[in-house]
């Protein structure tokens, strides 16, 4: 794991001082990581992820949560995604901030956290049995690593360019990456939005 562990806790320790914290921390085995903050973009991207998905799952069973959404990947795992998605009747522990079946989940990449986000956090992620898709979303291209739950297992694919659109047949819609990126400045310096 990139990030460095800041001490080593119960997990009802951890409970009580991730509540108390004034910034968000993961738990793995007993160590207790603290996450960065996140750029405007990195914010704005995520909102606009929430946004295409909520309007094409409106009125259907879904939950969106954002990044204050605590998941539990096991007893003694406990991570926050920056977007997460059930599909049906969210499971939640007595807190109301621990959710034990998303559906979706999605992170976007920072230059602190991207090899975390693709590495460990993303097999954690797996091992959760109601997850079907994880989406790494990066914020300096228009890049989406789309990795999905099939019967022979998990399998990756990426989209990249304003003009490709993620598959999510899990939940029955698709996730144009020019929505996501929609008047986004790489740092080249070009909007990341469609030709007008």
């Amino acid at each position: 794991m990139a990030i460095e562990s800041i001490r080593q806790m119960t997990v009802e320790e951890y409970f009580a001082f991730d509540e108390a914290s004034e910034y968000k921390n993961e738990y793995i085995d007993g160590e207790v990581y603290p996450m960065t903050g996140g750029t405007a973009y990195h914010a704005e991207i995520m909102l606009k992820v929430g946004f295409a998905l909520g309007l094409r799952l409106r009125g259907a069973d879904f939950h969106f949560y954002s990044s204050a959404m605590r998941i539990r990947v096991s007893p003694v795992r406990y991570l926050y995604p920056d977007l997460s998605v059930v599909c049906g009747e969210p499971e939640l522990d007595e807190r109301s901030i621990n959710l034990f079946n998303p559906t979706l989940v999605a992170e976007v990449t920072s230059p602190s956290t991207i090899n975390y986000d693709r590495g460990d956090k993303l097999r954690n992620y797996q091992s959760i049995e109601s997850l079907q898709v994880v989406l790494v979303i990066d914020q300096f291209q228009a890049l989406v690593e789309a990795h999905s739950r099939q019967v022979s297992g998990w399998h990756s694919q990426k989209f990249s360019g304003m003009d490709a659109v993620v598959p999510l047949p899990a939940l029955g819609c698709d996730l144009p990456l020019a929505e996501i990126y929609d008047g986004i400045q790489f740092e080249a310096g070009d909007p990341a939005s469609p030709a007008e």
